[in-house]
């Protein structure tokens, strides 16, 4: 099942990650270059990059242009996310692409890609919050409560790995079709953003 091949591996880049715990450590992906499974390390390593970014952004110490800078570090690395969701996507797509969907396939609500990428979000939250749920400094309530989310978000990952994994069996078997739409975000394209074209 491809969603257990995502988790698996989301939690293992997570994992690496924590290793050293640094926005900028380089990161040696161990899977072949191809794979998808060397495309789901990447992307889970890009969005827990992001998830600390933004830990960091909301610290009420820090400077207006120090956070100004993690501000716009954020909106770069929110492109790459975007990039890479969309590249997953293609890999789908090209794996498909021989399907002749049935004459009454519909097109789902979001793509593969999209759905694996709540997925990795996912793994960091139940990551993080198992961190707050056993955290020795915090008060027993605190750690009640990040129990009780945890086992809400245990179960919001069960029931989307099978959403996932449904989606992409009826796609194999043509009762659903892709159809994916690039996010073009207006925001970081200078000829499509006013602020930005009306300076140049």
């Amino acid at each position: 099942m491809i969603s257990e091949l995502a988790n698996t591996i989301f939690n293992q880049a997570i994992n690496d990650y924590h290793q050293f715990d640094d926005i900028d450590h380089p990161i040696v992906n161990p899977y072949e270059k191809d794979s998808l499974s060397h495309l789901f390390y990447l992307k889970n390593w890009i969005d827990t990059a992001q998830w600390h970014m933004e830990d960091v952004v909301r610290n009420p110490d820090i400077t207006p242009v120090e956070g100004l800078s993690w501000k716009r570090r954020i909106d770069a690395q929110n492109q790459v996310r975007t990039d890479m969701v969309e590249f997953i996507d293609g890999y789908f797509l090209a794996q498909y692409q021989q399907v002749t969907p049935s004459a009454n396939a519909t097109v789902n609500t979001e793509s593969p890609a999209w759905a694996i990428d709540r997925l990795s979000i996912l793994a960091l939250k139940i990551y993080h919050m198992q961190e707050e749920a056993d955290r020795v400094t915090a008060s027993e309530a605190h750690r009640a409560q990040c129990k009780a989310k945890l086992e809400v978000l245990l179960m919001q990952r069960n029931d989307l790995s099978k959403s996932i994994d449904e989606l992409l069996a009826d796609i194999a078997a043509g009762k659903k079709y892709m159809k994916v739409y690039k996010q073009m975000k207006m925001y970081n394209d200078p000829s499509l953003n006013p602020v930005l074209y009306k300076k140049a």
